[in-house]
Formats: structure tokens, C-alpha cells, sequence
């Protein structure tokens, strides 16, 4: 069944050509890292108006949960029991949320540091330097749950956000 709408998959993919072409230009080839970084705040932007209006599976108000089921379904995970779910299960819509928010914090540190006010202020780089880190370990905190749910219930997540597609639920399955 089509689950990931193509705006949700191309914004996903220009979201990870972004911040890996800001990482990248961090060290070397510096003089693009500016416009680079900008480019994933733009893709953050598109993708919160799209978690507001797009379709069922990439609304924010589908796929993020409270406290009570998030921390059930870990609870379910670390027991080897977690439903599968057709969207994003519970954890994953918080790690969307830390991602899209740590995206923009580190692009408004980056920006700031360009402003007269920041420029040369050793606090606010290291603010964008740790949060730039900060997102290297949620993106490894991702790509980890992605495999692991992927072996769990045996179903490639990666090729899903490629083509869109997910198998239909089955019983004990969260569409």
C-alpha cells in the first residue's frame, strides 16, 4: 500500500543531501558551507507545513503520541514485542520532531554566526558545533531504529522511503 507520499520522500532525501553537504563544506571547501547549511532550514520549513496539511501518514497529528503510548511502546520494544506500525510508530514520530528541530537550531546557530551581533562569539559557534554533533547521534539513533524495525518485522524501511510503499496491516498491526 503507497504510505509515503512523494513530497514526505523527497523532502526526506533533501533533507539528508543537505545536511550532508553542510557537514561535508564544515572544514573544507568553507566558503559553501553557508549557503549549503541554509538549504536544510528550507527543507525543515516545507516539511512542517506538509506535517500540517499533506496527507495522513506525513501529518504531524497522525504519527506523534503522548507520553503513555510512546513509553508503552518502548516498553514493547525492549521486550521484543512492538506493533508494527504502517506509519511512523511512536518513537519514530518523536525522532522526526528532535530531527526537524535540531536541523533548524543548528542552520539559526549557523546564520547567527554570520550576524554582526554573533560573528567571531566562541559561545554561539560552539552551540552550532555541538548541535551539529548532537544531530550526527540522532541520524545514528535513526538509522539504528530503521534497521531494527526493519529486521523486526521484516520489512525494508529504507526502500519504503524510496518508492513509497509499505505492505498492508495485518492483524495486531497500527495502521
Amino acid at each position: 500500500m503507497k504510505v509515503w507520499d512523494l513530497p514526505v520522500r523527497a523532502l526526506h532525501l533533501a533533507l539528508i543531501a543537505g545536511v550532508a553537504g553542510a557537514w561535508l563544506t564544515s572544514e573544507r571547501w568553507t566558503h559553501w558551507h553557508d549557503g549549503v547549511g541554509y538549504a536544510p532550514l528550507t527543507v525543515v520549513l516545507l516539511r512542517l507545513v506538509w506535517g500540517a496539511v499533506g496527507g495522513a501518514y506525513a501529518r504531524f497529528g497522525e504519527f506523534v503520541h503522548g507520553p503513555r503510548e510512546t513509553g508503552g511502546y518502548l516498553a514493547a520494544l525492549l521486550r521484543g514485542r512492538a506493533a508494527r506500525h504502517v506509519g511512523h510508530n511512536p518513537l519514530g514520530g518523536w525522532m522526526v520532531l528532535l530531527l526537524l528541530g535540531c536541523v533548524a537550531l543548528t542552520g539559526l546557530t549557523g546564520w547567527l554566526c554570520t550576524t554582526d551581533r554573533y560573528w567571531g562569539d566562541e559561545t554561539m559557534f560552539a552551540l552550532h558545533t555541538t548541535l551539529a554533533w548532537t544531530l550526527v547521534g540522532l541520524v545514528a539513533l535513526h538509522v539504528g531504529g530503521v534497521l531494527t524495525m526493519s529486521l523486526q518485522h521484516r520489512e525494508n524501511l529504507v526502500a519504503s522511503m524510496l518508492h513509497g510503499r509499505k505492505r498492508e496491516p495485518r492483524e495486531g498491526d497500527v495502521s
